[in-house]
């Protein structure tokens, strides 16, 4: 096994999915243990460090991921509580395996071992499965890198066996549309207004919006919005007086959907739940010395994509931070019973990074 693999597995092996105290703790003591940086918790939980030039000198960089999980499979733990970590045919196995505690491992040591141009940071956030809460905390108490990398997936996107550089990703925004109406028997159907009926009419105006297309660097990247949830009626005989219906939308930086015609229907509102911002890089200069480390990290020929989930370079994009995303994960992989990465790959990421941190800003 390599360095980055052992590191993985130590890392994973963490139990983070409703407490991720422990996983900060190891990579809190790591860093200390291992580096000269100057390493800080915050009272959320997120670990930073940073090194070399101060900020003044140049522009800072920062290596970006998360070290909660979703909660794993039964099949997934041990009989102690601990995770389950498998090597089969050059690949991890476990939760968190790519999503994305292998990307972090590959930032850490990269973090050690890099030569930086100007401040090297890193940063590892709890939360960031359940809406970013330490994303959005670090942010408020101060964390400005001029530029990040963060660590989520990346191969497979432009071709099999490629890691590439996401110059821009989808947000999502959560809704509910509320119907209401006024409750009768169903005998007599004219006696009340039917919430399902408005409802209803709320769907056709959503089925006929344009969905927002946005432009980053030559790549296109198309919203969408889905009905995904529907629930009114008390009984088979009563005129249903409520009727709530369930919105996912992936947004994309600049234009939305404008869910909020739905309102021109009589008796329905709607109301944001969540909304995760979408991500574009502003800077090109800065996504191409990240294409061109990862160029120098393997035999094939990664390209500036798009990506359809949303991430923490979300917010740290709307803070004014130029944000490009990559890493080790491929689709398909995060948050199934069978997640699993390459250890190649989580090769390939510490290299990217560690070129990416001595090439920017030089």
């Amino acid at each position: 096994m390599t360095e980055v693999a052992d590191l993985t597995r130590e890392l994973v092996a963490i139990p983070s999915h409703d407490d991720e105290t422990k996983a900060g703790d190891f990579v809190e003591e790591w860093l200390r243990a291992e580096t000269d940086a100057d390493v800080t918790r915050d009272e959320t939980g997120n670990v930073v460090a940073r090194k070399g030039p101060s900020a003044s000198d140049g522009p800072s960089l920062a290596l970006v991921g998360h070290h909660d999980v979703v909660p794993p499979a039964d099949s997934q733990v041990t009989d102690d509580g601990a995770y389950v970590v498998e090597e089969r045919g050059g690949r991890l196995y476990g939760r968190g395996t790519a999503d994305m505690k292998g990307a972090v491992a590959a930032a850490m040591l990269a973090f050690r071992d890099a030569n930086p141009a100007g401040e090297l940071v890193f940063a590892s956030f709890v939360g960031e499965e359940t809406g970013g809460e330490g994303a959005r905390a670090a942010i408020d108490d101060g964390f400005a890198p001029d530029c990040a990398i963060v660590a989520e997936g990346s191969t497979n996107y432009s071709t099999e066996g490629v890691t590439d550089v996401v110059v821009a990703h989808k947000g999502r925004r959560a809704s509910t549309v509320t119907a209401r109406g006024s409750a009768a028997h169903a005998s007599e159907p004219e006696a009340g207004v039917n919430a399902v009926y408005r409802a209803c009419d709320a769907v056709d105006v959503i089925r006929n919006l344009e969905f927002p297309v946005a432009e980053v660097f030559g790549e296109r990247l198309r919203g969408s919005v889905a009905v995904t949830g529907i629930d009114g009626g008390s009984a088979w005989n009563v005129v249903p007086e409520d009727c709530e219906v369930v919105v996912d939308e992936r947004t994309v930086p600049g234009e939305r959907a404008d869910l909020k015609r739905v309102e021109d229907i009589e008796g329905v509102e709607w109301t944001v739940g969540q909304d995760l911002p979408p991500m574009e890089c502003d800077d090109e200069a800065f996504a191409e010395a990240v294409l061109a480390a990862a160029r120098e990290a393997q035999s094939g020929a990664p390209e500036l994509v798009t990506k359809p989930h949303a991430t923490d370079a979300g917010w740290l994009a709307q803070a004014g931070t130029s944000c490009v995303v990559c890493g080790a994960s491929e689709p398909g992989e995060a948050h199934t019973e069978d997640e699993s990465v390459s250890v190649e790959v989580l090769e390939r990421c510490y290299d990217i990074y560690r070129g990416a941190a001595e090439r920017v800003g030089r």
